[in-house]
């Protein structure tokens, strides 16, 4: 597409996806990589709440999380999801909408291991959306897991993560006047080839 040029330019969306959170990086105040995940419940019901991006691959985005929560559990039920990536500072933002599979191995043991020790403690001790009677209770659980789980604990089985692999991938700018600039990169499948239109602002 002629006019698809400068921070458009190129033909792999996840390549132009990383290079817009390389530059937010520099630009953004905190947690250039969060995420607004939407999900839906059985009902149809729709959720949204805000996660962190931990990498984009060559052809999915990944993101850790309990498997216990009402986002996994509205996930494995619909096996979709969709999130919008926006930097205020840059004055752009990524719609992504796709299939969700999970990353159970390798990978999510060598990530939970590189988060910090109170982390993987929290991560242990918290039943991710389920009532809690009070923080103290939370802080208890987290200090008679500590002696149990000495200074490595090991990845949780209810702990994990997504990897979201795209069928929609729209990039917008600002323009002036907003008069935006919008384009959707789009496929039929995970092995077709994308189509790539631009849309009006």
């Amino acid at each position: 597409m002629a006019d698809r040029t400068g921070i458009f330019a190129g033909n792999d969306p996840f390549r132009i996806a990383r290079d817009w959170l390389d530059e937010a990086g520099a630009s953004e105040i905190n947690d250039p990589n969060a995420i607004a995940l939407a999900t839906v419940d059985a009902t149809g019901m729709p959720n949204a709440r805000m996660v962190l991006l931990k990498e984009i691959e060559d052809d999915a985005f990944v993101f850790y999380t309990n498997y216990g929560s009402a986002k996994s559990g509205e996930i494995e039920a619909s096996g979709k999801a969709a999130f919008v990536m926006h930097w205020k500072s840059l004055r752009r933002q990524i719609r992504v909408r796709g299939t969700v599979t999970r990353e159970d191995g390798a990978k999510a043991d060598d990530y939970f291991t590189s988060r910090s020790l109170k982390s993987r403690l929290g991560a242990w001790a918290s039943r991710q959306s389920q009532p809690l009677a009070s923080r103290g209770a939370l802080v208890a659980e987290v200090a008679r897991l500590t002696p149990k789980l000495g200074m490595h604990p090991p990845r949780p089985p209810f702990w994990g993560g997504y990897r979201i692999r795209p069928l929609e991938i729209e990039f917008w700018a600002d323009g002036p006047f907003r008069l935006h600039d919008r384009f959707r990169w789009s496929r039929e499948g995970l092995d077709a080839a994308w189509e790539i239109q631009r849309l009006n602002p």
